[in-house]
């Protein structure tokens, strides 16, 4: 899901190697996340729903959604799209950025954005842009820190960069990420899913 944004060269299509990581712990806490996206899409309660920045398509592949819901996913990256594509039955692919999002304004009960601010030089642009064709709620997620990049020095990933993944530009806890979003967005419900932050907003902007 850490698409919607330029990937460095060299990137791969091939999923996370977190979501392929066999160790319980690793497991249990990806688990986790995704049920308390699905409780949080549950209480939305929207009939269509933009994946934005998908990447290869996680909430597709453990079926986050649940059925009866129309979804598009959209990434800029077109192998990942195409990954996604091979994987599953999602049909609705769109190659673009989550910056310039190319849907009416409203044209989705909820949007999901999941993974992708932290990686933006202008994650507030990013948020106005996803909030604008959100008529519900805007999902999005991103990294706990500083304990994400303490998850990743104990499972002795990126130490050369001290646990911080390199494409992350952004760093955000509790009281920092519900700072940055009351300056963008109205009615922000946080929610801990350790080592990420869920929030769920209203789509208006400020």
């Amino acid at each position: 899901m850490c698409s919607g944004y330029a990937p460095r060269a060299g990137g791969s299509a091939v999923r996370q190697e977190k979501y392929r990581d066999a160790n319980p712990a690793v497991r249990f806490v990806i688990g986790r996340f995704f049920e308390r996206i699905r409780a949080v899409m549950g209480e939305v309660d929207a009939h269509s729903v933009l994946d934005a920045g998908c990447g290869e398509g996680e909430l597709q592949r453990r079926s986050v959604l649940g059925t009866g819901i129309t979804s598009v996913c959209l990434d800029l990256r077109l192998e990942s799209l195409t990954d996604l594509r091979n994987a599953t039955n999602q049909r609705s692919l769109i190659c673009g950025s989550v910056q310039a999002l190319p849907f009416a304004s409203s044209s989705f009960d909820a949007v999901i954005c999941l993974e992708v601010l932290e990686h933006l030089e202008d994650p507030a642009g990013a948020v106005r842009e996803l909030a604008r064709v959100a008529r519900r709620a805007l999902v999005l997620s991103v990294p706990y820190e500083p304990y994400f990049r303490l998850g990743n020095l104990v499972r002795g990933k990126h130490l050369r960069h001290f646990g911080n993944f390199p494409e992350h530009v952004q760093h955000w806890n509790f009281a920092t990420f519900r700072a940055f979003l009351s300056s963008v967005l109205s009615e922000i419900r946080l929610i801990e899913a350790f080592p990420w932050i869920i929030a769920c907003c209203r789509p208006d902007y400020r």
